[in-house]
């Protein structure tokens, strides 16, 4: 691991340190981090919301369900209602999340 021994010290205006927390906390990182990775010249991204996660859990589990359906429309060549209605359900929920929160 690298050791960062080099310190340096800056004076900033009330306006840019304002400026530096807003970008803290919109990115989810300290300010040091954030700073080394805006001198190295990596892009900063606003953190995803709370709700990321849930709507990722919503489209895996589509995923899964897709799946079986296609595995069960090749061995029988036909779609079992059930599991095609479960999936289109699940679908429909996954993008009513996305539409509220993106």
């Amino acid at each position: 691991m690298r050791k960062r021994n080099i310190r340096i010290s800056i004076r900033l205006t009330q306006q840019e340190h304002q400026y530096l927390k807003r970008q803290t906390e919109a990115s989810g990182l300290k300010i040091e981090p954030l700073i080394r990775s805006l001198i190295m010249g990596l892009d900063i991204r606003p953190r995803p919301p709370n709700e990321y996660a849930g709507i990722l859990r919503e489209l895996s589990a589509i995923g899964n369900n897709l799946n079986q359906i296609a595995r069960h429309v090749n061995a029988s060549r036909s779609a079992a209602p059930p599991e095609l209605s479960r999936a289109l359900a699940l679908f429909g929920e996954a993008w009513r999340l996305v539409r509220e929160h993106f």
